[in-house]
């Protein structure tokens, strides 16, 4: 049985605790936040509560510690857990910003021993499967445009009971490393290698926050491809990410977890529906579950086909290309 803990019991670790605790070849040994009046949640219940993830980690004896903690502090503690040997599943994304994103793979690549996975469950939404091998088949052709669209909506209190989530030094970023870079990830795994990024960010909203609520980028792709990127939480709701694909013989587009399909002949069908989470959080969709479990059943039998911290990078890339475009007010060359 493999002995779990989790580091960080903010809002995302309450997606990641069910599924611990609905695997029954897994036990969750320990909890870890600052916040010391969350030990009473956990008197009684067999799981030892810790303020301090170091002392965490000489006590306990683990098999893989979940990180759901605010961006900045992503490196530092997955690198004490690698240090003990300890494999991570670590929430997206790797971290504040790319210098310390860069550090994370160097960290994974001289420590080939440990395992760490990182948390884009979008991957395996079903409609992103079946996109992605329709795309991969050939059948349709080459890709000619992507599409990616994040039209969400974020409270002014949702930084003022975390501030954190406003300040560059925190959090890195705004809507695109905290709301769209499963979108950003999946764009890049569906048109390859990007070659260039002109982009813009910008605060539309009176939130006094240093971080952007709203970014958009056209993107260049080695292929020939062309993609658009635009999110923003200044919606009024929190409404279905889109993303579509154009290919020679096909346009593919997810929306409202449904992939469709229309051909050339300008016929449309539906081909699958994700699995939704349940509740208010249902956006966040339903593949956490899929990945967690996967990531320990790769633990137990040693393989390594998980989602790996290079596998992250690409996505951070984009980011930091956005934001330098931004600022410079030029297309950015991206070196991948």
């Amino acid at each position: 049985m493999l002995k779990v803990a989790v580091v960080g019991l903010g809002d995302i670790s309450n997606i990641h605790l069910p599924v611990i605790e609905s695997n029954p070849n897994v036990e969750l040994v320990a909890v870890c936040d600052t916040e010391e009046s969350m030990k009473d949640n956990w008197l009684d219940t067999g799981t030892v509560f810790y303020a301090d993830y170091h002392e965490m980690l000489a006590k306990e004896s683990l098999d893989c510690v979940h990180v759901c903690l605010p961006h900045h502090l992503h490196y530092l503690v997955t690198k004490a857990c690698v240090e003990k040997g300890v494999h991570v599943f670590l929430e997206k994304p790797l971290d504040k910003d790319l210098e310390n994103a860069i550090k994370l793979v160097q960290l994974e690549q001289s420590n080939k021993e440990v395992k760490i996975c990182v948390s884009l469950q979008n991957r395996y939404n079903e409609t992103f499967v079946t996109l992605q091998e329709r795309v991969e088949s050939g059948k349709y052709g080459k890709v000619t445009g992507l599409k990616g669209l994040v039209t969400w909506y974020r409270p002014k209190s949702y930084y003022a009971q975390k501030p954190w989530r406003g300040k560059m030094a925190y959090a890195g970023g705004g809507v695109m490393i905290n709301q769209s870079i499963h979108t950003l990830d999946l764009m890049q795994l569906l048109g390859g290698r990007i070659e260039r990024i002109r982009g813009s960010i910008d605060q539309l909203l009176d939130y006094d926050i240093e971080v952007e609520d709203t970014a958009t980028a056209n993107i260049q792709f080695a292929n020939g491809a062309r993609g658009l990127f635009f999110a923003t939480i200044t919606n009024a709701v929190n409404s279905s990410v889109e993303l579509q694909v154009l290919l020679e013989k096909g346009k593919f587009t997810i929306k409202d977890s449904v992939l469709t399909a229309v051909n050339h002949l300008g016929q449309k069908e539906n081909i699958i529906e994700d699995k939704k989470l349940s509740g208010s959080k249902f956006y966040y969709g339903a593949s956490h579950s899929k990945l967690i479990n996967h990531f320990y059943t790769c633990i137990e039998n040693d393989t390594d086909d998980y989602i790996h911290v290079r596998d992250g990078l690409p996505s951070m890339q984009m980011i930091d290309a956005i934001c330098n475009s931004s600022e410079t007010k030029q297309e950015m060359t991206m070196e991948v």
